[in-house]
């Protein structure tokens, strides 16, 4: 570390929001392993309801039905970011909630208004004391609206329906890029329509285009936008006159 450079505060709390294929998640993991910082996948938490509601037989339209399985599920995510995990009742779905099925239904799940307050309130009780990277459509707006890092990461609907229908989540049925960039169109209405917490991007938030930018491009940005911040909050803690810490009483 140089000698003018600040560590990144314990409690920091990285917020990227983004649409879908933006590529939110991978960067949001590099940077979470980067620094040593957990890492939250939100859209994992909303998949797994829409499966445990699958997997019950309800209709994702069906608000009641969706809001009696968000009642009893025991959702359960990782924030190890090498490590991954994702469980309902004690079920592994990791892999199973990225299947077209769930990813269809995910929009009309997660916009009920219900669901997404019961979620939003798992979601901040998982960030807790802070010390973590949290990436989904509405966390610098809506759970974490204090985070002093945002950033809005998106690219152009080209470049995000060849990313996704490269993922090797998606089964080779359904990578047909014309057909992911109308769905994506289709989410993105959806998301950013929505009544309660749509997809946004929050006042602060660095907007970051990576249409055109390399991964690690993408994640070298991130990090030195943390580091910058970091700086900064350090400074804000300090005495213009002596440069000593100011305490709180």
């Amino acid at each position: 570390m140089l000698a003018d450079e600040a560590p990144v505060p314990p409690s920091l709390v990285i917020a990227i929001d983004g649409p879908s294929g933006s590529g939110k998640s991978t960067v949001a993991m590099r940077v979470a392993g980067a620094l040593n910082l957990r890492y939250l996948d939100t859209g994992a938490i909303y998949r797994a309801l829409t499966w445990a509601v699958l997997e019950g037989g309800v209709d994702p339209e069906n608000v009641e039905g969706v809001l009696a399985v968000a009642a009893v599920a025991q959702i359960r995510v990782s924030t190890d970011p090498p490590a991954q995990a994702v469980s309902v009742d004690g079920r592994d779905v990791a892999a199973a909630i990225r299947g077209p099925l769930v990813t269809r239904a995910v929009s009309a799940v997660s916009a009920i208004p219900q669901v997404r307050e019961r979620l939003v309130a798992l979601q901040r009780a998982i960030v807790g004391a802070g010390g973590i990277v949290v990436e989904g459509r509405d966390i610098g707006t809506v759970v974490c609206p204090d985070s002093p890092v945002k950033i809005f990461l998106t690219a152009s609907a080209e470049t995000r329906a060849a990313r996704r229908s490269a993922d090797a989540h998606i089964s080779a049925g359904d990578r047909d890029v014309s057909s992911v960039k109308a769905d994506l169109a289709r989410r993105d209405t959806l998301d950013s329509t929505r009544a309660t917490s749509p997809l946004a991007m929050a006042p602060d938030a660095v907007p970051l285009d990576s249409t055109t930018m390399s991964e690690d491009a993408v994640v070298a940005r991130v990090l030195d936008l943390v580091a910058q911040r970091s700086r900064e909050l350090a400074g804000a803690t300090r005495s213009p006159r002596s440069g000593a810490r100011i305490d709180e009483a």
